[in-house]
């Protein structure tokens, strides 16, 4: 599975972009800004392994992106604005504003199905641009 996010809203709060699964349209996406791609911005562009991993945060298995330059634990997750992440990848059905995306439980849900078995399996990348 080749997930594909584009980024393209850009506030010194955040970071909008949509995501892609296998080139169809997804969801949105929201980060911290961009900066220096380390902690407390967003992560820098590349292409990067999706897994799942126990999440201390969550309690739960969930996306974890491999290999992140300088960074750690960098997750996809629910959440609706800059405060729900501190680092990671946010999931939304909706962008009803600037720095905000909606629906982001329901979001996720759909992508956990769709993408669970591939990241077990060790298939899954995500091209980050």
């Amino acid at each position: 599975m080749q997930l594909t996010l584009e980024r393209f809203n850009f506030t010194d709060k955040s970071t909008i972009g949509s995501l892609a699964i296998d080139e169809k349209p997804f969801c949105w996406t929201l980060e911290l800004p961009i900066g220096d791609g380390g902690p407390g911005s967003a992560i820098p562009a590349g292409t990067y392994k999706v897994v799942t991993y126990p999440s201390p945060k969550f309690g739960r298995l969930m996306p974890l992106l491999v290999d992140v330059p300088g960074r750690s634990n960098i997750e996809m997750h629910w959440g609706n604005s800059p405060e729900d992440t501190d680092g990671c990848i946010l999931l939304g059905n909706s962008m009803p504003g600037t720095d905000y995306i909606g629906n982001s439980r329901i979001a996720f849900d759909d992508f956990w199905e769709q993408a669970q078995g591939s990241m077990e399996r060790g298939e899954c990348a995500i091209t980050v641009k």
